[in-house]
């Protein structure tokens, strides 16, 4: 396979996965929806730095300590339920519907930023990525592999702020109409808040059924 079209099949898998629903754009749209649509790029920023630590982890090789010690990433599975779970809780709490809240109220830069890090560094979906599928496109035949792994996660990062920046934005715009109507923004509120905790328990169980 030529090198061009070897990158374009990692594009088309990049972002078939990218586009699935899960914890990332779950995150993004509590961000947007809450602070809009710069705090929803915020998050997009702090999932795009997370990649970079997939990448280098992967690239130093820290994934075959994982292939080699199963109960490393079912540890892992749990630890990310656990902190979804506490998202979710914490969403199901608050007592401000998605889009109401003051801006005084809303997290600051840093916190989401920091915050969009850690839910992708313990999304069990990104490491299955980075375990199954990354090491399959660095190839010796194709020059140095810190470059190749560079070049890749170039891809990765514009295909993530090309995604979930439009949902970002589109949450944003959303967001002017939740504060006109307050209770679908409890509605919203609820619906994010289950759908994680409903994510938690599944990644909780598949971790606890690989330990039990």
């Amino acid at each position: 396979m030529l090198h061009d079209a070897h990158l374009w099949l990692f594009f088309i898998i990049v972002f078939g996965v990218v586009i699935l629903p899960g914890l990332d754009i779950a995150y993004i749209l509590s961000c947007s929806l809450t602070g809009g649509r710069a705090a929803g790029l915020t998050a997009v920023a702090g999932i795009i730095a997370a990649s970079i630590c997939h990448v280098v982890m992967v690239t130093l090789g820290i994934s075959v300590l994982i292939k080699v010690m199963p109960g490393a990433f079912n540890v892992l599975l749990i630890a990310g339920a656990l902190y979804i779970a506490w998202i979710s809780v914490s969403i199901l709490r608050s007592k401000s519907a998605f889009g109401t809240a003051p801006d005084a109220t809303v997290r600051s830069a840093w916190t989401t930023f920091r915050r969009g890090m850690l839910t992708n560094l313990l999304n069990p979906k990104a490491y299955l990525f980075m375990l199954a599928i990354f090491p399959q496109f660095l190839r010796p035949e194709y020059g140095l592999l810190w470059i190749q792994a560079m070049v890749l996660w170039f891809i990765i990062a514009i295909t993530i702020a090309g995604v979930y920046g439009s949902v970002a934005l589109v949450a944003g715009n959303v967001r002017g109409l939740l504060l006109a109507n307050p209770n679908a923004g409890v509605m919203i509120n609820r619906v994010v808040g289950m759908a994680l905790m409903f994510a938690a328990m599944l990644t909780g169980y598949e971790g606890m059924s690989h330990i039990l």
